[in-house]
């Protein structure tokens, strides 16, 4: 069974659904991959937690991966197998968009997950 990536979750997108494995102390409990379950929410993006074997891999339209430092990163191939049309898809895409402009302070921060840090905007007062 599919449990996760090298200290990264994983994500399968299957004729428009996102799966994932369910949290059953087999894989790491992701601050990024619960705030993608939100985010898929928020889109309206159907989302199956449930165990998968590791051949839906490779029948899958994408695959990307959720940690810390890889944010929402698409996979391309996978044994050498291409993943969908080799390019980040449109359900990666959408997530991995939505994420970044939270991060980033460029959309709003419905919730609340963003600390501000001194001043008004976050900044200091000097550039």
């Amino acid at each position: 069974r599919l449990s996760e990536a090298s200290g990264q979750n994983v994500f399968v997108v299957s004729r428009g659904v996102l799966y994932t494995p369910p949290f059953n102390g087999t894989l790491l409990a992701g601050i990024t991959r619960d705030s993608v379950l939100t985010l898929a929410d928020d889109l309206g993006i159907r989302v199956r937690e449930q165990e998968m074997p590791r051949e839906s891999l490779y029948a899958a339209d994408e695959i990307f991966l959720t940690g810390t430092a890889s944010e929402v990163t698409p996979v391309r191939s996978l044994d050498r197998i291409r993943i969908g049309n080799g390019k980040r898809g449109p359900v990666t895409e959408a997530l991995q968009r939505r994420y970044l402009d939270i991060a980033r302070g460029t959309a709003p921060d419905t919730h609340r997950w963003l600390t501000c840090l001194g001043g008004e905007n976050g900044s200091k007062g000097e550039p």
